[in-house]
């Protein structure tokens, strides 16, 4: 080997050094895309989650507002509850101290103590929801402290007041111990009113997602569950406040981290209800039901309503819906037992049933029959009508079939079974006070060459929607069904025949598949009570905020919304105002939805008068059958109402009107109409009571007073309860009589009368 030559170990590979710098610049660029990464591009990502970190949001829990009635007795309130609490950081750090603090405490409470900390232990509280017995304190205080040191745990909730004083003189002594009070839902009237104040529960998982949007926090806000306290949630409940603030690893926190928003308190309600009398009409109800389940020995009459109202307002004074709840026991859960023991009974008492339940009207529904012939000149007042115990119909499903012993069929009349004879013949204003069937048959079907054209179905059906039928009436009130007004198109979508001039003899007298609401049959008569003038049922009066202040609320029944104007804005009457409703966006006055309408403060709202508003729909009727005339709207006329009205009036002051023994001696002008409703339904059925020509009957009356100038309208419904004039009739009296001694009352004393 030369000397010049090199060692091939001492050689210098520029390769190497350049895959050595290559490595290197490729570490730094990662290293550097890295850091662009985090600082440029995922910068305000990771900020966001290291706020998060040491962020946590309070909600303030809002008061619920109160609700009274129209004289200020309060139906629902907020009451503190007490509850025991632990908070596992401000515990001693000596054990032994920490266990003597766990033995007073249990002494206290009842909670027993535990034995030591165990993983299974802590495995079995996991399975228990709070206030909910079971676990003991040194488990509830163990899975706390794994948890959310910083923040109590209830070791004991709902305890009495003298405990919860007891704790609070104890602090000093148990440090990390204290008194947590939760707000809970009193209803001094209990049951008395619970199927229109209602009653609150948790929020369920199908809206958890919608309200946590509106500020709501899921097991522990509450909405509500039924009545006002439903159907008012959007200005009962108030709104949360809030607290951003900085916590630490452990949960405790540091400051805040921006101003807080205090919670704005929901508006108090007062509703239309006088107290007294709702008390009065409940136990009317019970006296009449008692009486006649005594008297047959056995529970014969099982539910029953009684509503009164205000005609020319529209204010209800009384809704009682029997048999009922009790809402305390929801006060602070809902015990399952007793939720399915009320959804399991067939009385349905978890119903409002003055709107929800759906009955056939019978004679009440005569009031749409004698409005219809009157203006439409099927009958006038000078007409007599043959009223018979009985007629013969030859019921036809078409206009060209033929009479034939086969389909030739009785009619009867109420009154055939202690008078074959029936009433002879009578006019039109005797047919309401004695509520003959057969007269009413005649009017509604017509009947051979007597009253060859009758009103007939259609035009039946026009009427008794203009006085308040097959539709809801739009109150504040949550589950209100629409009733059932039939016609020929209707029977043949649901029961695939043809209608029959029998079916309209029976619709004409509020049977067959005539169906009502308990409150359209009160709206049916308020409407002539109130000479053609239908005002809107509502039960609210007025609304308040915190301050005493009155708020003005707009209600849409249609989804049962509620507007309120913006604070800071001009006063009411002003179009360009802004409404906002928590669910919608904000809107003016004028463009609030169709049918909406002022619930506060009290303004009466009329629906439509009859005598003005054309609404009914005319026909062409021949040979018993009825086409419509395309564009022609007519009203009714005011003597029409009148003439109605002088009937009902007659029902009292004649010696065989229907309510002339129930009203012989009373000292004010009543007029009204009574009412005996066949049915059969699955109750009925499964009691084998459906027999014909013996079907069992409900009860009905609706009476209004003073005669000439309404101030009060009551109507009382009894399921199975018999002849309306002898069950419905009394209990209607007596409440009219409480409302005119409760008027007098009030005038004693020196106010104005409540109502």
């Amino acid at each position: 080997m030369s000397s010049g030559s090199v060692p091939r170990s001492a050689r210098f590979e520029t390769w190497r050094l350049a895959a050595v710098y290559v490595v290197v610049i490729l570490v730094l660029a990662s290293l550097l895309f890295r850091l662009v990464n985090l600082q440029l591009i995922e910068g305000p990502s990771w900020l966001t989650r290291a706020v998060d970190n040491y962020t946590n949001e309070v909600s303030i829990a809002a008061a619920r507002g109160i609700i009274y009635d129209r004289n200020g007795y309060i139906l629902a309130r907020n009451l503190a509850s007490y509850n025991v609490v632990i908070t596992p950081a401000s515990l001693p750090d000596d054990d032994s101290d920490i266990q003597r603090i766990y033995r007073e405490v249990s002494e206290l409470t009842g909670v027993p103590v535990g034995g030591p900390l165990t993983d299974a232990a802590l495995e079995e509280a996991k399975l228990y929801a709070a206030c909910v017995e079971g676990p003991s304190i040194t488990q509830l205080v163990g899975l706390q402290d794994s948890n959310a040191p910083y923040s109590p745990v209830k070791i004991k909730c709902n305890v009495s007041e003298e405990i919860a004083r007891v704790v609070e003189e104890r602090s000093v002594d148990w440090p990390g111990v204290t008194v947590e009070i939760d707000p809970i839902r009193d209803y001094p009237t209990g049951s008395l009113t619970a199927n229109m104040v209602g009653f609150l529960g948790p929020i369920p998982a199908l809206l958890e997602e919608e309200l946590r949007a509106r500020g709501f926090i899921p097991n522990r806000d509450k909405i509500g569950y039924a009545g006002v306290e439903a159907s008012l949630q959007g200005i009962l409940a108030g709104s949360n406040g809030r607290r951003v603030v900085q916590i630490d690893v452990a949960g405790q926190e540091l400051r805040n981290l921006e101003p807080p928003v205090a919670a704005v308190p929901g508006y108090n309600v007062y509703l239309t209800i006088d107290t007294r009398l709702q008390a009065a009409a409940e136990a009317s109800l019970l006296q009449e039901v008692n009486f006649w389940n005594t008297y047959f020995g056995t529970i014969r009459i099982s539910s029953g309503v009684v509503i009164a109202m205000n005609p020319e307002t529209g204010e209800i004074l009384a809704m009682v819906s029997w048999p009922t709840y009790e809402n305390n026991r929801m006060a602070r859960l809902i015990p399952a037992y007793y939720y399915q023991q009320l959804s399991e009974d067939p009385t349905h008492p978890l119903l409002n049933n003055a709107i929800s339940a759906e009955f056939p009207p019978g004679s009440v529904f005569k009031l749409s029959t004698a409005t219809g012939a009157f203006n439409e000149g099927v009958v006038t007042l000078d007409k007599i009508i043959a009223a018979p115990g009985q007629l013969l119909l030859c019921e036809k499903f078409a206009a060209n079939e033929e009479c034939t012993d086969r389909n030739t069929r009785p009619f009867v009349d109420w009154i055939f079974e202690t008078n074959p004879d029936g009433f002879g013949q009578i006019d039109f204003l005797h047919c309401i006070a004695y509520s003959s069937n057969v007269c009413f048959y005649k009017l509604g079907g017509g009947f051979e060459d007597e009253i060859e054209q009758g009103l007939g179905i259609e035009r039946l059906g026009e009427y008794a929607r203009a006085i308040g039928y097959d539709q809801r009436s739009g109150i504040e009130l949550l589950g209100e069904a629409d009733g059932l007004i039939p016609s020929p198109k209707w029977k043949r979508l649901n029961t695939g025949e043809n209608w029959s001039t029998g079916d309209t003899y029976i619709a004409s007298v509020g049977q067959g598949y005539v169906l009502a609401t308990p409150l359209q049959v009160l709206m049916s008569g308020a409407t002539i009570a109130n000479n053609g003038k239908l005002m809107q049922p509502t039960i609210v009066r007025e609304v308040t905020d915190g301050e005493g202040k009155v708020r003005e609320v707009w209600f849409n029944p249609e989804d049962y919304t509620l507007w309120v104007p913006q604070d800071n804005v001009d006063g009411p009457g002003d179009t360009n105002r802004i409404w906002v409703n928590p669910a919608d966006p904000a809107i003016t006055l004028d463009s609030l939805p169709a049918g909406s309408y002022q619930i506060s403060p009290f303004v009466p709202n009329m629906k439509w008068d009859i005598t003005e508003t054309p609404m009914i729909e005319g026909y062409s009727c021949d040979a018993g059958y009825c086409s419509l005339i395309e564009d022609q709207l007519k009203t009714v006329k005011p003597e029409t109402v009148a003439a109605v009205r002088t009937g009902t009036r007659l029902a009292v002051t004649d010696a065989r009107g229907t309510l002339h023994k129930v009203f012989l001696d009373f000292p004010i002008a009543v007029a009204g109409k009574t009412g005996t409703a066949e049915y059969c339904d699955d109750v009925a059925r499964k009691a084998n009571q459906c027999q014909f020509g013996a079907w069992p009957t409900h009860s009905w009356t609706l009476a209004y007073a003073p005669y000439e100038d309404p101030e009060i309208i009551v109507m009382a419904f009894a399921y199975h309860g018999g002849e309306g004039a002898s069950v419905a009739a009394p209990i209607v009296a007596r409440v009219i009589q409480a409302y005119f001694e409760l008027k007098s009352i009030d005038i004693a004393q020196g106010g104005a009368p409540s109502p």
